[in-house]
């Protein structure tokens, strides 16, 4: 019997151990200790130009967002890490006018009347730069894989945001205000939009 305690007591020891190493050495990498022991940085870039594209998306409407994300690794044995990220990030809304065919324009004596296609979300991404880790716990083991993943669960926050804010909307509204006199001044006729049905 006491054998058996004496052991339980141990495991109850390393355990302790363990949690105290663990505490400890997060209170260290938070303080910024160890970067005194660093020599500097050394980065080398091999930049390819992989594909050149042809553009033809109107951008219309840009969207900024800001927000505080809060993600957790959940682990079977160690504590959970987790970690907060302050990003800021940005979607615009387009339309793609390489779409756009000799059908889709109708012209009658006094008026045009123009067929576009649907707006969609050209583009969502984080701005990196405005945006930083504000804390991490218990990530000693794989701290890059864990702000990776919160980088890109705040990305498609980010798109989905933008959805839910009416940016397609948004976007088909702004055509039809920036489009339409400019095509009126043009033609020197009255001009009528028109939007295919929003598949995207």
């Amino acid at each position: 019997m006491s054998r058996l305690i004496n052991n339980l007591f141990r495991l109850f020891l390393i355990a302790v151990l363990v949690v105290g190493l663990i505490a400890i050495w997060e209170q260290i990498r938070g303080t910024g200790f160890l970067s005194r022991f660093r020599r500097g940085d050394s980065t080398t870039h091999s930049v390819v130009l992989k594909e050149v594209k042809a553009l033809g998306k109107l951008e219309l409407v840009k969207y900024t967002f800001k927000d505080i994300v809060e993600h957790e690794q959940v682990n079977t044995f160690l504590p959970n890490a987790n970690a907060i990220l302050i990003v800021e990030g940005e979607a615009t809304g387009c339309i793609d006018l390489t779409q756009i065919t000799a059908d889709d324009i109708i012209a009658d004596e006094d008026s045009i009347t123009v067929k576009l296609p649907a707006p969609e979300l050209c583009t969502w991404k984080i701005n990196h730069d405005r945006s930083r880790v504000y804390d991490t716990q218990f990530s000693f083991l794989n701290e890059a894989q864990l702000v990776s993943d919160a980088y890109q669960k705040a990305e498609r926050q980010v798109k989905q945001s933008a959805l839910d804010g009416g940016i397609l909307t948004q976007t088909q509204q702004n055509a039809n205000q920036m489009l339409k006199p400019i095509l009126e001044r043009i033609s020197g006729k009255k001009v009528g939009l028109m939007f295919r049905d929003q598949a995207k």
